[in-house]
């Protein structure tokens, strides 16, 4: 679960900015919507016609802003239910932008059927993954198991662009395999977890 590694190296580079731009009046839901924006940009306007490396960079630093705001909400010492929803809410939409650009790509310019449907799974994959934990947190359940988390995922296939963009496009064609492959055995790993905890509160 990169999510534990990674984020609290991150936040010794996040927390600054994150003072900063409190100091200026940014609230943490601008930084939110801003973030989103630039996914949609880097995503829809340059994977459909295969600018991988320029798109890749946007939504790159775009996705940052994830580790941003939430930076800021805990330094104002308050998080909004309205803040907290649009956060995930935006984190859809911004997955959303990455696997469509990708689709439009393999269904464009890129010619390439099989490897959208590929793209097309990982996204509505991805989304079930997601939706399988809020859900089961709203049942007052927990289900933080799983081989592809959003973390994951992101940099699975952000690598893949990257690459792709450096003039090795087979590697996103792989990865795109193997983050399809990961995103199912997760739902399943969720399902499963979900089934034994449901089974234990059914017993108690």
């Amino acid at each position: 679960m990169l999510n534990l590694r990674v984020r609290p190296a991150l936040g010794r580079v996040v927390d600054p900015i994150a003072t900063g731009l409190l100091r200026t009046g940014v609230s943490p839901d601008a930084v939110t919507a801003f973030g989103t924006l630039g996914v949609l940009v880097g995503a829809l306007g340059f994977f459909p016609r295969g600018m991988f490396f320029t798109g890749t960079a946007i939504v790159f630093f775009s996705v940052l802003t994830d580790l941003l705001d939430g930076a800021m909400a805990r330094k104002l010492g308050r998080s909004s239910p309205f803040g907290a929803w649009l956060d995930s809410t935006c984190d859809r939409i911004a997955d959303a932008a990455i696997f469509s650009g990708l689709v439009l790509w393999f269904t464009g310019a890129g010619d390439d059927r099989l490897l959208a449907g590929v793209a097309l799974l990982c996204l509505v994959a991805g989304m079930i993954v997601s939706y399988a934990k809020a859900r089961a947190e709203g049942l007052g359940l927990r289900c933080d198991v799983g081989l592809a988390e959003r973390a994951e995922r992101l940099i699975l296939v952000l690598m893949g662009t990257l690459l792709a963009g450096l003039g090795v496009p087979v590697v996103l064609d792989v990865l795109l395999w193997v983050l399809a492959a990961a995103s199912l055995v997760t739902v399943g790993q969720r399902l499963v977890e979900v089934r034994r905890q449901a089974g234990l509160a059914d017993r108690a």
